[in-house]
Protein backbone atom coordinates (compact mmCIF):
# COMPACT_ATOMS: atom_id res chain seq x y z
CA UNK A 1 0.00 0.00 0.00
CA UNK A 2 1.27 3.07 -0.99
CA UNK A 3 -0.19 6.86 0.59
CA UNK A 4 0.42 10.15 -1.28
CA UNK A 5 -0.88 13.63 0.11
CA UNK A 6 -3.68 11.93 2.02
CA UNK A 7 -4.62 9.53 -1.47
CA UNK A 8 -3.89 5.48 -0.58
CA UNK A 9 -2.76 3.44 -3.19
CA UNK A 10 -3.92 -0.20 -3.04
CA UNK A 11 -0.96 -2.81 -3.86
CA UNK A 12 -3.33 -4.00 -6.27
CA UNK A 13 -4.07 -1.14 -7.50
CA UNK A 14 -1.20 0.14 -8.55
CA UNK A 15 -0.18 -3.55 -10.16
CA UNK A 16 -3.33 -3.07 -12.50
CA UNK A 17 -2.51 0.52 -13.59
CA UNK A 18 0.98 -0.58 -14.07
CA UNK A 19 -0.51 -3.59 -15.57
CA UNK A 20 -3.13 -1.60 -18.16
CA UNK A 21 -0.75 1.50 -18.82
CA UNK A 22 2.17 -1.33 -20.76
CA UNK A 23 -0.49 -3.18 -22.45
CA UNK A 24 -2.17 0.47 -23.73
CA UNK A 25 1.56 1.56 -25.17
CA UNK A 26 2.31 -1.60 -26.61
CA UNK A 27 -1.20 -2.23 -28.09
CA UNK A 28 -1.42 1.82 -29.15
CA UNK A 29 2.61 1.45 -30.47
CA UNK A 30 1.22 -2.54 -32.56
CA UNK A 31 -1.45 -0.36 -33.82
CA UNK A 32 1.40 2.63 -34.98
CA UNK A 33 3.74 -0.01 -36.80
CA UNK A 34 1.79 -3.04 -37.86
CA UNK A 35 4.44 -5.79 -37.58
CA UNK A 36 5.02 -9.52 -36.96
CA UNK A 37 6.72 -10.60 -34.03
CA UNK A 38 9.90 -11.49 -35.97
CA UNK A 39 10.08 -7.90 -37.67
CA UNK A 40 9.61 -6.50 -33.82
CA UNK A 41 12.11 -8.39 -32.79
CA UNK A 42 14.84 -7.44 -35.81
CA UNK A 43 13.94 -3.81 -35.51
CA UNK A 44 13.60 -3.65 -31.62
CA UNK A 45 15.09 -0.17 -31.85
CA UNK A 46 12.48 1.42 -34.00
CA UNK A 47 9.77 -0.42 -31.91
CA UNK A 48 11.56 0.51 -28.85
CA UNK A 49 11.04 4.70 -29.98
CA UNK A 50 7.22 4.16 -31.09
CA UNK A 51 6.62 2.16 -27.56
CA UNK A 52 7.91 4.95 -25.69
CA UNK A 53 6.00 7.38 -27.49
CA UNK A 54 2.93 5.48 -26.97
CA UNK A 55 3.34 5.42 -22.86
CA UNK A 56 4.11 9.07 -23.13
CA UNK A 57 0.87 9.93 -24.51
CA UNK A 58 -1.56 7.52 -24.53
CA UNK A 59 0.01 5.58 -21.61
CA UNK A 60 0.02 9.13 -19.42
CA UNK A 61 -3.10 10.27 -20.78
CA UNK A 62 -5.50 7.22 -19.49
CA UNK A 63 -3.03 6.87 -16.40
CA UNK A 64 -3.92 10.75 -15.28
CA UNK A 65 -7.93 10.27 -16.20
CA UNK A 66 -8.19 7.09 -13.76
CA UNK A 67 -6.25 9.10 -11.27
CA UNK A 68 -8.33 12.26 -11.77
CA UNK A 69 -11.29 10.21 -11.06
CA UNK A 70 -10.24 8.41 -7.56
CA UNK A 71 -8.27 12.01 -6.50
CA UNK A 72 -12.04 13.36 -6.70
CA UNK A 73 -13.77 10.84 -5.17
CA UNK A 74 -11.30 10.21 -2.44
CA UNK A 75 -12.50 14.29 -1.75
CA UNK A 76 -15.35 13.74 -1.39
CA UNK A 77 -15.15 10.55 0.74
CA UNK A 78 -15.46 8.12 -1.58
CA UNK A 79 -13.44 4.49 -1.17
CA UNK A 80 -11.59 4.33 -4.54
CA UNK A 81 -9.41 2.50 -6.19
CA UNK A 82 -8.69 1.48 -10.40
CA UNK A 83 -9.25 -2.06 -11.26
CA UNK A 84 -8.20 -3.22 -14.80
CA UNK A 85 -10.37 -5.16 -17.35
CA UNK A 86 -7.62 -7.57 -17.89
CA UNK A 87 -9.76 -9.02 -20.34
CA UNK A 88 -10.56 -6.02 -22.56
CA UNK A 89 -6.19 -5.12 -21.91
CA UNK A 90 -6.19 -8.81 -24.14
CA UNK A 91 -8.29 -8.06 -26.59
CA UNK A 92 -6.67 -4.13 -26.97
CA UNK A 93 -3.55 -6.33 -27.64
CA UNK A 94 -4.98 -8.37 -30.15
CA UNK A 95 -6.94 -6.22 -31.93
CA UNK A 96 -4.05 -3.70 -32.37
CA UNK A 97 -2.14 -6.74 -34.20
CA UNK A 98 -5.19 -7.34 -36.46
CA UNK A 99 -4.70 -3.45 -36.97
CA UNK A 100 -7.44 -2.11 -35.07
CA UNK A 101 -7.02 0.16 -31.98
CA UNK A 102 -9.64 -0.10 -29.41
CA UNK A 103 -9.47 -0.26 -25.51
CA UNK A 104 -11.11 -0.27 -22.20
CA UNK A 105 -8.75 -0.79 -19.74
CA UNK A 106 -10.68 -0.74 -16.64
CA UNK A 107 -11.99 1.90 -14.50
CA UNK A 108 -12.17 3.42 -11.42
CA UNK A 109 -14.77 1.89 -9.16
CA UNK A 110 -16.00 4.07 -5.26
CA UNK A 111 -18.26 3.43 -2.99
CA UNK A 112 -20.01 5.55 -0.23
CA UNK A 113 -22.51 8.16 -0.03
CA UNK A 114 -22.78 9.93 -2.49
CA UNK A 115 -24.74 13.31 -4.27
CA UNK A 116 -25.72 13.80 -8.08
CA UNK A 117 -23.54 16.54 -7.95
CA UNK A 118 -20.67 14.80 -6.72
CA UNK A 119 -20.79 12.00 -9.06
CA UNK A 120 -20.85 14.05 -11.76
CA UNK A 121 -17.72 15.91 -10.53
CA UNK A 122 -16.27 12.95 -10.31
CA UNK A 123 -17.07 11.66 -13.69
CA UNK A 124 -15.94 15.42 -15.11
CA UNK A 125 -12.71 15.30 -13.85
CA UNK A 126 -11.32 12.70 -16.08
CA UNK A 127 -12.26 14.64 -19.48
CA UNK A 128 -11.13 17.97 -17.89
CA UNK A 129 -7.85 16.27 -17.26
CA UNK A 130 -7.31 15.04 -20.53
CA UNK A 131 -7.92 18.78 -22.01
CA UNK A 132 -5.50 19.98 -19.62
CA UNK A 133 -3.07 17.89 -20.64
CA UNK A 134 -3.29 18.63 -24.52
CA UNK A 135 -3.12 22.10 -23.25
CA UNK A 136 0.79 20.67 -21.74
CA UNK A 137 1.53 19.20 -24.57
CA UNK A 138 0.60 21.81 -26.97
CA UNK A 139 3.38 24.16 -26.03
CA UNK A 140 6.16 22.05 -26.90
CA UNK A 141 4.43 20.86 -30.08
CA UNK A 142 5.06 24.48 -31.15
CA UNK A 143 8.21 25.19 -29.97
CA UNK A 144 10.24 21.59 -31.18
CA UNK A 145 10.97 19.30 -33.81
CA UNK A 146 12.50 15.97 -33.51
CA UNK A 147 10.79 13.13 -31.37
CA UNK A 148 9.91 15.86 -28.44
CA UNK A 149 7.70 17.59 -31.20
CA UNK A 150 6.50 14.07 -31.96
CA UNK A 151 5.41 12.73 -28.78
CA UNK A 152 3.81 16.32 -27.92
CA UNK A 153 2.17 16.47 -31.18
CA UNK A 154 0.25 12.60 -30.44
CA UNK A 155 0.20 13.87 -27.07
CA UNK A 156 -2.25 17.00 -28.32
CA UNK A 157 -4.11 14.49 -30.41
CA UNK A 158 -4.49 11.61 -28.20
CA UNK A 159 -5.83 13.75 -25.00
CA UNK A 160 -8.15 15.89 -27.15
CA UNK A 161 -9.69 12.39 -28.63
CA UNK A 162 -9.62 10.58 -24.72
CA UNK A 163 -11.81 13.92 -23.65
CA UNK A 164 -14.11 14.22 -26.73
CA UNK A 165 -14.44 10.15 -26.53
CA UNK A 166 -15.44 10.03 -22.95
CA UNK A 167 -17.72 12.55 -22.78
CA UNK A 168 -20.26 10.65 -25.42
CA UNK A 169 -23.25 10.24 -23.01
CA UNK A 170 -23.77 6.50 -23.62
CA UNK A 171 -23.40 3.37 -21.48
CA UNK A 172 -20.39 3.24 -18.80
CA UNK A 173 -18.58 6.21 -20.21
CA UNK A 174 -18.24 9.68 -18.10
CA UNK A 175 -20.68 11.69 -20.35
CA UNK A 176 -23.57 10.07 -19.14
CA UNK A 177 -23.16 10.54 -16.16
CA UNK A 178 -21.87 14.45 -16.26
CA UNK A 179 -25.33 14.69 -18.10
CA UNK A 180 -27.35 13.16 -15.68
CA UNK A 181 -25.83 15.71 -13.21
CA UNK A 182 -25.97 18.64 -15.59
CA UNK A 183 -26.92 19.07 -19.44
CA UNK A 184 -24.82 22.80 -19.09
CA UNK A 185 -21.52 21.59 -17.96
CA UNK A 186 -21.79 18.62 -20.26
CA UNK A 187 -21.96 20.35 -23.28
CA UNK A 188 -19.73 22.69 -22.12
CA UNK A 189 -16.93 20.02 -21.85
CA UNK A 190 -18.05 18.06 -25.44
CA UNK A 191 -18.14 20.68 -27.65
CA UNK A 192 -14.83 22.25 -25.95
CA UNK A 193 -13.72 18.81 -26.20
CA UNK A 194 -14.81 18.03 -29.65
CA UNK A 195 -14.00 22.02 -30.98
CA UNK A 196 -10.59 21.28 -29.74
CA UNK A 197 -9.91 18.30 -31.47
CA UNK A 198 -11.45 19.39 -35.51
CA UNK A 199 -9.58 22.79 -34.82
CA UNK A 200 -6.20 21.25 -34.30
CA UNK A 201 -6.53 18.69 -36.92
CA UNK A 202 -7.54 21.65 -39.37
CA UNK A 203 -5.67 24.55 -37.74
CA UNK A 204 -2.17 21.57 -38.28
CA UNK A 205 -2.71 20.51 -41.52
CA UNK A 206 -3.95 17.07 -40.74
CA UNK A 207 -7.26 17.08 -42.55
CA UNK A 208 -10.49 14.98 -41.68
Amino acid sequence: MLRLNGITFYRDELRDLAVAWVALGFAFAMFLEPATIQRMLGGAGHFGRTFLLSMLTVGVGFLLHELAHKIVAVQFGQVAAFRADYGMLALAVAGALAGIFFAAPGAVYHRGRITTRQNGLIAVAGPVTNLALAVVFLLPFLLFGGFVGEVSQMGVLVNLFLGAFNMIPFGPLDGKTVREWDTGIFALVLVTAVGSLVGFLLGFGFGL
